[in-house]
């Protein structure tokens, strides 16, 4: 019996490919460079099998996908892509990739946050659309609220006035209630 984990069949499949099976994963990542909203680019060397799984199951929820490949396959990828201004075969480590393709966050967000607590893991950069990020900028990304924040956000701003004028338009029917009332005391 076999005992090795998905992650580590990921690592072992990588490195065991067929010339077909390997233009198959590099059209596979050309597809998901070419869709994504934000990548986020990691370096897992020393990150404990049973982490990167917690990590997968994690990313899964916030629907982004995470993705292990050989640096050759995923530089031929982003140039397919048309994303000419990163070069991944020059950054350190074993590299993972995470793709947010529902919004722009969650991605930087997820993995600056497992960093966190697994200090195995390094954001090395990502891309926002075509445009290359350093790893403090991926950071600060991690940063802003998800695309649902946002949202609740602009909708209180837009709320705010509104609901200040009806306060100001109240304020007054109050008061002139009460003057009417004084006057009607008074007769």
């Amino acid at each position: 019996m076999d005992s090795r984990s998905s992650a580590e069949d990921d690592f072992y499949f990588i490195h065991m490919l067929t010339k077909q099976q390997k233009q198959e994963l590099v059209k596979d990542l050309t597809d998901k460079f070419s869709k994504q909203k934000s990548v986020v680019f990691t370096d897992y060397t020393d990150t404990k099998v049973n982490d990167l799984q917690v990590l997968r199951r994690d990313l899964k929820k916030g629907g982004v996908d995470y993705q292990v490949a050989k640096k050759t396959l995923m530089q031929i990828a982003v140039k397919n892509a048309g994303i000419n201004d990163i070069d991944i075969i020059k950054m350190p480590g074993q590299i993972g990739v995470g793709f947010g393709f529902e919004d722009e966050v969650s991605a930087a967000k997820i993995l600056a946050e497992f960093s966190k607590k697994n200090k195995t893991l390094k954001i090395l950069g990502g891309l926002l659309g075509a445009n290359y990020l350093e790893a403090t900028r991926v950071q600060a990304l991690a940063q802003l609220p998800n695309l649902d924040g946002m949202r609740a956000q602009f909708v209180g701003v837009l709320a705010g006035p509104v609901r200040n004028f009806v306060s100001v338009l109240n304020a007054n029917l109050r008061n002139f209630v009460g003057v009417l009332d004084q006057i009607k005391n008074t007769k």
